[in-house]
């Protein structure tokens, strides 16, 4: 059984948001669509259904061509991309913050 990450445990387990979540934790490198939806643990057919809005909205951009395969990243150009990031890495540090807090506590 996979473990979600903080962010998914705190704002749900969609499709889209496990697709930001993989791109944003890994944003120093760029996917296909196909390795993007087989590391965020959805079907590529139902990446597909929402991808083509993320291009439009500048959510993502093609980096490069690899034979057939179109390469894809963050694109960190885009202020609310910089915001949602920011948001994630703040949804994930409060989420550590409580846990070891728990911890502490239970010791």
């Amino acid at each position: 059984m996979e473990t979600k990450t903080a962010f998914l445990q705190v704002f749900g387990d969609s499709p889209m948001l496990r697709v930001m979540d993989f791109l944003i934790v890994n944003e120093d490198f760029d996917y296909s669509m196909t390795d993007i939806a087989s590391q965020s643990g959805i079907g590529y057919s139902t990446l597909k259904l929402f991808w083509k809005n993320l291009e439009a909205n500048n959510i993502v951009k093609n980096t490069r061509t690899v034979g057939k395969a179109k390469m894809y990243r963050l694109n960190m150009a885009n202020p609310v991309v910089r915001k949602f990031r920011d948001f994630y890495w703040e949804t994930t540090k409060q989420a550590v913050h409580e846990e070891i807090k728990e911890r502490v506590e239970a010791t």
